[in-house]
């Protein structure tokens, strides 16, 4: 709801300071206008060409050319780097026109507008959440699409760095001296990002946090559930060395 609010308000400012702008191409037929709207586009004239694209959607949108000038919409304003407002325009065409030649690229679009949002780890991960969500909907409904291996090395991507969130969250509160807010976050990694490369790191992380803790049955438990998934895991020697330690004790 905040994007689309956000996208709403920018997309009506565009209009309110355009309008005037759109009317100096005089003609009365739409498909002349999206003729015109689109040469101006390929010619890097978004701005002109936008004001086109939303006189077509404002005065001809019960033809054939709305759907294709709700896509340049979302087009411009991807190169243009807006992404909030991309994302907005490439949804909207889904929600108005979900049977368009477009709907498919919008959805990859989406995701990948919100791919773009995708701040570094250590800021609030919505866009990263939504982008993921974007990518996996493409995969579902485009499942044999030439593009969904690349919507899979996205979500890698961005589930990576996920889990890379918390897994360095996990480090921090060790320095911190907080082994309980630590093991939260180890957690946390183990449970939803075992497809991640933090996954076989945060076993470790744990079991060094229970040993602190002095949870002895919890660090066994979780040596033996490391061997199981990992026998032939890059931590094994540290994970040995850790057992020993218990036994000694």
């Amino acid at each position: 709801m905040k994007i689309q609010l956000i996208a709403y308000f920018f997309l009506l400012s565009i209009i309110l300071i355009n309008c005037k702008s759109a009317d100096k191409f005089e003609s009365r037929d739409p498909g002349a206008v999206f003729n015109k709207a689109v040469e101006l586009f390929n010619k890097e004239e978004y701005l002109e060409a936008r004001n086109l694209f939303e006189m077509i959607k404002l005065q001809y949108s019960a033809t054939e050319w709305a759907d294709d000038a709700q896509y340049y919409l979302g087009e411009i304003a991807y190169k243009r780097k807006e992404f909030v407002l991309a994302a907005f325009n490439y949804n909207q065409l889904r929600r108005s026109y979900p049977g368009s030649i477009y709907a498919k690229a919008s959805l990859y679009k989406t995701a990948l507008s919100f791919y773009e949002l995708s701040p570094k780890f250590d800021r609030d991960q919505e866009y990263t959440k939504k982008a993921i969500q974007a990518f996996q909907e493409f995969q579902y409904i485009y499942p044999d699409d030439s593009l969904s291996p690349e919507a899979g090395k996205k979500i890698s991507e961005l589930r990576n760095k996920l889990a890379y969130r918390d897994f360095f969250t996990a480090g921090l509160y060790r320095k911190l001296d907080s082994p309980h807010s630590a093991l939260i976050y180890y957690n946390s990694v183990i449970k939803d990002f075992n497809d991640t490369e933090y996954y076989e790191p945060s076993f470790l992380g744990k079991v060094q946090v229970l040993l602190e803790m002095e949870k002895i049955d919890d660090a066994k438990s979780t040596i033996q559930l490391y061997k199981k998934n990992f026998p032939i895991g890059k931590y094994l020697k540290e994970i040995a060395e850790l057992e020993r330690t218990i036994f000694i004790k």
